[in-house]
């Protein structure tokens, strides 16, 4: 037992010991461990320190070198520009000098100028005292005095504007008798215009071209007999003359004239002209002619917004599309008067509408061919009076030319819308406003001249009178004035027909008795 528990405890002596060494020894291997680790990372640091002092060392070399490279840029280019504002400077003495010299010479050109005006002044002088020699002598010579030689002028020019007034008198006679007669060809003109007698040519022939001459013979037929037939069914005479290429349409309505000239180009297109072929021709043509009154009055209708018109007045309304007067289609002109009336109308308070209604059919009555007797004014009335029309717009078609008496302003401002629209062709939808702005610029262009004194434009704008200041204008200078605003008016407006510029210069002496 004893010799157990020795053992035993010998056997763990033992095993401490062993333990011990073991653990010593592990013991050392670590401490030096740990020390080889410290010594190379010691020589590690140095290493590294030495490269980041040479690192650092190259980076301010680099660092000095781009410093200084810079510093020699810019110093380079701070001398560069100091020699360009030498430069600049030497420029700007040079310019200095060149004023310098400049204003010497301005100052002894404005010596020069105040010599020469001494100069003038008493040459100026000297003339006026040749002048006084001349008129003493002149008066010696004369035998009469300033006073007596003025007395003797003014009677002169007495007499001189006593023979111009007269001479005035005798144009301003001859001018009323011109407008007379040119009012009284007007009746003629309008007379011959809804009769449309033969020398009226313009508005009773139409001109219809054939593909070749061999086309005359197929118009006229066998024997004559498509002519005759194309004539009888038309109401409109052909014919065919020696004229190449062409045969000619004569007929007093407008609008069977208008039905024959589509016909007849149908069948000339067609080339096939016989009877039957020309009575279905006209049937079409007739059909078409139709419908494009009908669609004329719509379009005129619907142009000045007015209220429907029946069947009746709707044919009339659009068959004033194929009749003239004076050379203006008179369905253009009717609109154009509706415009202008109910425009007016509207400025004065009046019942727009009504007039603009009254001054589109104050023609109508120009629609009736010649086998109605009286004016186309009557004859307008009564078709108005007809369907219904209000008597107001009854009354303004007939006193249009002042031939019944009016009973309403409305009459009297379609009237003016006529004559306006007479004397100015072409307008539409604007006219009033290109009217007034024409008449104002006429007055403008007037008054832009020295000396005058008031600038009135009348007759629509055909005459101007431009009143003159008699102590700034003289009777020449009138004379030169009226050529120079003729002249401006010329370059400066567009105007049909030509515009008379009448200058005007009064002078009134005034006497009291006591």
């Amino acid at each position: 037992m004893l010799v157990n528990i020795v053992v035993g405890l010998i056997s763990t002596l033992v095993g401490a010991f062993i333990v011990l060494i073991i653990y010593r020894a592990k013991f050392g291997n670590i401490k030096n461990y740990k020390f080889d680790l410290l010594e190379g990372a010691r020589k590690e640091g140095e290493t590294l320190k030495k490269e980041l002092i040479l690192e650092g060392k190259d980076e301010s070399l680099r660092i000095k070198q781009k410093s200084e490279d810079e510093y020699n840029e810019k110093l380079h280019d701070v001398r560069d520009t100091e020699k360009e504002l030498q430069k600049r400077e030497s420029n700007l003495n040079r310019k200095m000098e060149n004023v310098d010299q400049r204003y010497d010479a301005l100052q002894k050109y404005d010596q020069d100028l105040k010599g020469k005006e001494q100069q003038i002044n008493q040459r100026g002088e000297e003339i006026e005292h040749l002048i006084d020699q001349q008129q003493n002598q002149l008066e010696k010579i004369a035998g009469l005095s300033r006073e007596e030689a003025k007395q003797t002028l003014k009677e002169s020019l007495y007499e001189k504007a006593r023979i111009e007034a007269q001479v005035k008198v005798k144009e301003i006679k001859e001018s009323a008798t011109l407008n007379a007669n040119k009012e009284a060809k007007e009746i003629i003109i309008d007379a011959i215009q809804r009769s449309a007698a033969d020398h009226t040519s313009e508005s009773t022939v139409s001109v219809i071209p054939l593909p070749n001459d061999q086309m005359k013979g197929r118009v006229i037929g066998r024997e004559g007999r498509n002519i005759r037939h194309f004539e009888a069914l038309s109401g409109v005479e052909l014919i065919v003359d020696d004229t190449p290429e062409a045969v000619v349409l004569s007929g007093f309505d407008p609008v069977r004239r208008e039905v024959a000239r589509i016909a007849l180009e149908k069948l000339i297109k067609d080339g096939r002209i016989h009877p039957a072929r020309i009575e279905e021709m006209i049937d079409k043509a007739s059909k078409e002619v139709e419908e494009s009154i009908i669609q004329a009055a719509e379009e005129a209708t619907l142009e000045l917004s007015l209220s429907p018109f029946n069947a009746e007045m709707m044919h009339y309304i659009g068959s004033l599309r194929y009749r003239t007067s004076y050379g203006q289609n008179i369905l253009k002109h009717s609109i154009e008067v509706g415009w202008l009336a109910g425009l007016m109308a509207a400025e004065l308070g009046m019942d727009g509408q009504m007039a603009k209604r009254a001054g589109f059919l104050h023609d109508i009555g120009k629609a009736i061919d010649r086998n109605v007797e009286g004016t186309h004014a009557l004859i307008g009335g009564d078709i108005a009076r007809r369907n219904k029309e209000d008597k107001i717009i009854i009354n303004a078609i007939e006193a249009h030319h002042e031939e019944v008496e009016m009973i309403s302003p409305i009459s009297a401002l379609v009237q003016a819308a006529d004559s306006i629209s007479g004397s100015r062709r072409g307008a539409r939808g604007q006219t009033l406003e290109n009217y007034i702005h024409r008449m104002e610029k006429l007055e403008e262009i007037s008054n832009s001249f020295k000396g005058v004194n008031k600038t009135y434009a009348i007759q629509a704008g055909r005459e101007v009178r431009v009143i003159v200041e008699e102590t700034k204008i003289s009777d020449t200078a009138s004379d030169l004035l009226a050529e120079d605003i003729a002249n401006k008016i010329q370059n400066e407006l567009t105007y049909p027909g030509q515009i008379k510029v009448t200058v005007l210069r009064e002078h009134r002496s005034i006497g009291y008795a006591k």
